[in-house]
């Protein structure tokens, strides 16, 4: 941990009788003055802890303080960060004004529309255009009134249901004739998904349980009610695991379902199936729970923003729940300083939890809270000079004959720009399809992934990666096997 990292959490233990009872100074603990104590208030208690003490201390003062505000009835946001949030939304918002202004059809991203509208930052004008942009792909290519300008590959039920978010996010409902249209193609993708599952659990989504939950928490936030049929493939998931690929829990999509329940929850709906939804809420959390890494991480450093999002949705103050959240946001503090967050999917993802948000919220979004102005960054023109050449070994052990060179290109070139030498020194060929999270592989060698296959990316022997081609940069003497996998 940062030895700077004190300064950014609110510690909600500051009563002094808790300290004098345990006789520790009040210096050992806190940067607290002492008589900022005798004045807190339940709502103001937020002196600062450094993040050292935390594992003595949580349980037994964190634990008493927690008890005594579910007693007075104060909400607790434990991941607050006075000032320090709006300064992380506004680096991490100016990251994604470049994007506004790439409006053609493989770069638009509902995400990123959804993911600055539930923050303290705005786009100005740029959002309405954007929005503007959306509507006219989405219209035209799901609803088949397009031109050969705007033909493109169909988006998919993943990518529909993050458009359906946009809408909320600008506080409109999918109504009227287009509208109406776009919530009968997305309850027919579940429907199709649901009949892929089958009627005894045995099969397997077309796409994924991350997609099925997000298509449930869109139309749901748009006050769209489902069969209990289809909401059930999803408690039975979660129930057995079924969302687990390859035996090891998805942060990523036991979230993205918890999100899903909580909104029905909160929304009323499925009232056959409450409990089960509720029971379903309490087993995602603690999963999730259980998957946090020494160093914080729900899963992964990409995957805790979505995981934060479900979390910060409780409506009880515990104490595991509550040490968790506060780890978490150390851990994604440390890696947006190492400069971890570059890709706009997970930008957008994180920008809503440092305004304390998540995507249940756009239950009822609240469209007229001020936000600040971003302002372009000025960017220092770069310094010409000859740059470093780095070595990297690409391999491909899975196809016959086996691949495997090494490439030079220069420091600080993603894994995408050492494909594209391969390719062009020729022996190698490659295929890619675009994502909201980027491009992705989808052929080596000529073979293409089947059907729940796909091109894995890992740093040998076999530390797989965490980011997508366009977004990891190799070092030198680094060596990147891409392993074709079933799942």
């Amino acid at each position: 941990m940062r030895g700077t990292s004190y300064r950014h959490f609110p510690f909600l233990c500051r009563l002094e009788g808790l300290i004098s009872d345990r006789k520790l100074p009040l210096s050992a603990v806190t940067g607290c003055r002492q008589e900022s104590l005798s004045k807190a208030s339940p709502r103001s208690l937020s002196c600062f802890l450094p993040t050292a003490h935390l594992p003595a201390l949580a349980m037994g003062c964190l634990g008493a303080f927690l008890f005594l505000l579910g007693g007075l009835g104060a909400l607790a946001k434990l991941w607050d960060i006075p000032g320090e949030d709006s300064k992380l939304q506004e680096r991490l918002g100016q990251l994604l004004l470049p994007w506004m202004d790439r409006l053609s059809l493989e770069h638009l991203n509902p995400s990123v529309y959804v993911g600055l509208r539930l923050s303290s930052v705005q786009a100005g004008a740029k959002e309405a255009l954007y929005l503007h942009h959306l509507k006219l792909d989405y219209q035209q290519n799901l609803l088949g009134s397009g031109t050969s300008e705007y033909s493109r590959d169909k988006p998919s039920m993943g990518q529909l249901a993050l458009y359906l978010l946009a809408l909320r996010a600008n506080c409109e409902f999918a109504g009227g004739h287009k509208g109406d249209r776009l919530v009968s193609k997305l309850k027919r993708f579940l429907e199709d998904e649901k009949k892929a599952i089958g009627h005894n659990h045995r099969g397997h989504p077309n796409t994924s349980y991350y997609q099925y939950s997000l298509g449930i928490l869109a139309l749901c936030v748009h006050q769209k009610r489902l069969h209990d049929s289809v909401v059930g493939k999803l408690l039975h998931a979660v129930e057995h695991d079924l969302h687990l690929p390859w035996g090891h829990l998805s942060v990523d999509t036991a979230a993205m379902a918890g999100l899903a329940f909580t909104c029905l929850e909160r929304s009323n709906f499925n009232s056959n199936q409450r409990n089960q939804i509720i029971l379903a809420i309490k087993t995602v959390q603690d999963k999730i729970l259980k998957a946090q890494t020494p160093e914080g991480h729900f899963g992964n450093v990409y995957s805790t923003p979505l995981a934060l999002q479900l979390l910060m949705t409780s409506s009880t103050i515990e104490v595991e729940l509550s040490i968790a959240c506060l780890k978490a946001r150390a851990a994604l503090l440390a890696s947006l300083e190492d400069g971890a967050f570059q890709n706009v999917l997970m930008i957008s993802q994180l920008l809503p939890v440092l305004n304390h948000k998540s995507y249940v919220d756009l239950i009822s979004p609240d469209c007229l809270e001020p936000r600040a102005m971003l302002e372009p960054t000025m960017e220092t023109p770069p310094q010409i000079q000859v740059p470093e050449v780095i070595r990297v070994m690409l391999q491909v052990l899975s196809i016959w004959p086996p691949y495997r060179h090494s490439i030079s290109v220069p420091a600080g070139s993603s894994l995408e720009d050492v494909l594209k030498k391969a390719q062009k020194l020729g022996g190698f060929i490659y295929g890619t399809q675009a994502s909201m999270s980027g491009p992705y592989l989808t052929s080596v060698m000529g073979k293409k992934a089947g059907k729940r296959e796909f091109w894995q990316l890992l740093q040998a022997p076999d530390n797989p990666l965490l980011q997508g081609i366009a977004d990891y940069r190799p070092k030198d003497g680094e060596t990147i096997e891409l392993k074709l996998v079933s799942w």
